[in-house]
């Protein structure tokens, strides 16, 4: 990069100007992934300190079965495969109990687009999740799940959401959004949600005072700009909104099986590395001014990238998770289903930062002690655990 250009860009973020579309990519097509975490580092320290959240969670993946076949999607089956599946109610109610002892804080859950399954499904398995666990908040459902309900109920966004959020609705999910741009969307996606309806069912969500999560998935056949095209969507929509909490960069994945009739991405990509993954987390935090919050959802990522990426304008892990089954279904890699508190912990305090537990809503609910002190450290020679 130019010596001129890239004083203007730390210029600019140092004083706390907004980056335009030409300031993202022109930080993409930088090499000094050290200077990039430098500054996405002093953002997420003037927005949250040392601080890094976390919560407690259980993701439940009700069903498998969809009628979409999404070209990066290994999780999808069609009725009638050996492995297609869809719970019911009463199991997704025994699966989320067996996760009370761990003190869980919040249900994630996402499906395919089941073809069959009536309408009154969904807020009844919310229903009896909320009663089951009335003090769990519940995080459910895609824009494209929603759009999806609207075409099986013949209801408007507007009475689906009115009916979930009755029935313990607490916040949408960020999945479905992918990438934005029809030049890479119409080869990657095989449903009708796109950024007009996406973006119409999340404002309509905040509107009702809902606080949502948003996403893009990176590291397949986009390119830079369309990474930044897709952030500054989101960005000018939560400027209008305030709704979203969180942006969230999903790392595409390849089967690890190796079939790529389902995922058929994988012919076409070698998938974002751990550098690649890191500057994607700094230019989304240089870029996004208006989110307070940027998270590394570490089944993606891995265990040694979440805790690098703390230094890269990351200062969010998603939580225990359990069993997450759209990326365990494609990656075979090793990396755990579940992680306790007490692993979250000592990630984020190994990573130099102090951990708080959160909410949903992004409250805090307890404040732990930070990591060890240098002095300490020297003291009590601490043990190195092998991070998958």
């Amino acid at each position: 990069m130019d010596a001129g250009l890239k004083q203007e860009l730390e210029d600019k973020v140092l004083s706390g100007e907004r980056l335009t579309y030409d300031d993202g990519v022109a930080l993409y097509a930088s090499d000094e992934l050290a200077w990039l975490g430098e500054l996405a580092h002093h953002v997420r320290t003037q927005k949250n300190g040392d601080r890094v959240l976390f919560n407690v969670n259980r993701h439940l993946n009700l069903t498998n079965v969809c009628t979409a076949s999404c070209a990066y999607c290994s999780f999808q089956r069609k009725p009638g495969e050996k492995d297609a599946y869809t719970m019911r109610v009463e199991e997704a109610v025994r699966l989320a109990k067996a996760m009370e002892p761990a003190g869980i804080t919040e249900l994630h859950i996402v499906n395919g687009l089941h073809p069959t399954l009536p309408w009154k499904y969904y807020p009844r398995v919310l229903r009896e999740l909320k009663a089951a666990l009335p003090q769990v908040s519940l995080k459910a459902f895609t824009a494209t799940e929603i759009h999806f309900f609207e075409e099986i109920s013949g209801l408007p966004a507007d009475e689906v959401l009115d009916e979930l959020i009755d029935a313990g609705l607490e916040s949408l999910t960020g999945g479905g959004a992918e990438i934005f741009d029809w030049e890479v969307r119409q080869h990657i996606v095989d449903h009708k949600t796109h950024w007009e309806d996406w973006s119409r069912i999340h404002r309509l969500a905040h509107s009702k005072g809902l606080r949502t999560p948003c996403t893009m998935l990176y590291g397949h056949v986009e390119e830079p700009r369309h990474r930044v095209d897709h952030v500054l969507r989101l960005r000018e929509l939560q400027d209008e909104t305030g709704g979203f909490v969180v942006f969230i960069p999903l790392r595409y994945q390849h089967d690890g099986s190796g079939d790529a009739t389902r995922n058929k991405l994988m012919t076409q990509t070698t998938m974002a590395s751990g550098a690649e993954s890191l500057k994607t987390f700094a230019v989304s935090r240089l870029l996004f001014d208006n989110i307070d919050h940027v998270k590394n959802f570490w089944v993606m990522h891995g265990l040694s990238n979440a805790g690098l990426s703390m230094s890269f304008g990351a200062d969010d892990l998603d939580g225990s998770v359990v069993e997450y089954k759209i990326t365990h279904d494609a990656d075979h890699y090793g990396t755990p289903d579940t992680m306790t508190r007490e692993d979250l912990l000592q990630i984020i305090r190994d990573a130099g930062f102090t951990p708080a537990e959160r909410d949903t809503r992004y409250n805090i609910v307890k404040q732990y002690d930070g990591p060890l002190s240098i002095a300490e450290r020297r003291a009590e020679p601490q043990p190195m655990k092998a991070w998958t």
